[in-house]
């Protein structure tokens, strides 16, 4: 990249696309350099960037403020993910995410009767319908956040699929190399990528935090995940989106490649 030296080396993902296992990496890879870290927001401006140190900057929607994605010395790691198995995924971790975390699956909302974003989903027959009501809903917010997106220069993109494939950690240092890190940190961050990894640190259930098996949905992905039904509702609705994010060349033909799901 033929840009000026980093300085804010920020981090932005989606919901259910690998946000918790970033912010355990980059969290923990701030505090051993001693570099500060904030979660920042569009409204925040430039309130949490210093005058001269670098700077960790995290958004878990992708909404950094403008003022930060038009520095020249800001850097973006930005993840997405198969919007299919985001919704899937979703769902599934909606169905049983304690009070705590995701504010909005415990609020009563009067178009449902009085009952919460999670005891609606529940109360569904079969995960035919929560995936029906789940795409029209959260799914919906988070596949617009990725499509809205506007990939810059300073941009390194990445897709949860490719870092859950990176084992041996070579695309991630490659990443934070990107990121403008040097060899020593960005061998710590390798280090780190694995600890927190559901291959490497993280691989026995017994190992991993409540929050992280809480996250963990278990799904063996889309194609034997989907039910038909969804899935041709999908691709009507949300098979451009498949074709712009790069995950398909076609808004339907990708149909033909449903497994198990009835």
């Amino acid at each position: 990249m033929d840009l000026i030296a980093p300085r804010l080396l920020c981090v932005g993902t989606h919901h259910k696309t690998g946000t918790l296992w970033m912010r355990a990496v980059f969290r923990a890879l701030a505090e051993r350099l001693d570099v500060a870290h904030h979660t920042v927001f569009p409204v925040s401006g430039l309130k949490h960037v210093p005058a001269a140190d670098r700077v960790f900057l995290f958004q878990w929607s992708s909404a950094f403020p403008q003022a930060i994605l038009d520095r020249p010395d800001a850097r973006i790691l930005h993840v997405i993910r198969d919007p299919r198995d985001v919704l899937v995924s979703g769902m599934r971790y909606h169905r049983k995410a304690p009070e705590g975390g995701e504010a909005f699956l415990h609020e009563a909302r009067a178009d449902l009767d009085g009952q919460t974003y999670q005891q609606h989903l529940n109360a569904l027959s079969d995960d035919t319908a929560r995936l029906m009501f789940e795409m029209g809903e959260k799914h919906a917010e988070t596949l617009a956040a990725m499509t809205d997106w506007a990939p810059a220069p300073n941009t390194i993109e990445a897709r949860y699929e490719d870092l859950m494939a990176d084992t041996d950690g070579r695309a991630f240092r490659e990443h934070l190399r990107n990121l403008g890190l040097p060899e020593p940190e960005v061998a710590l961050g390798g280090q780190l990528f694995w600890e927190n990894a559901l291959f490497g640190g993280l691989a026995h259930a017994s190992d991993r935090p409540e929050r992280v098996k809480t996250h963990v949905t278990g799904t063996r992905g889309w194609r034997s995940d989907l039910p038909r039904a969804v899935a041709e509702v999908y691709a009507e609705r949300h098979g451009p989106a498949l074709v712009a994010l790069g995950y398909e060349t076609h808004p339907t033909d990708w149909l033909e490649d449903l497994r198990d799901a009835a």
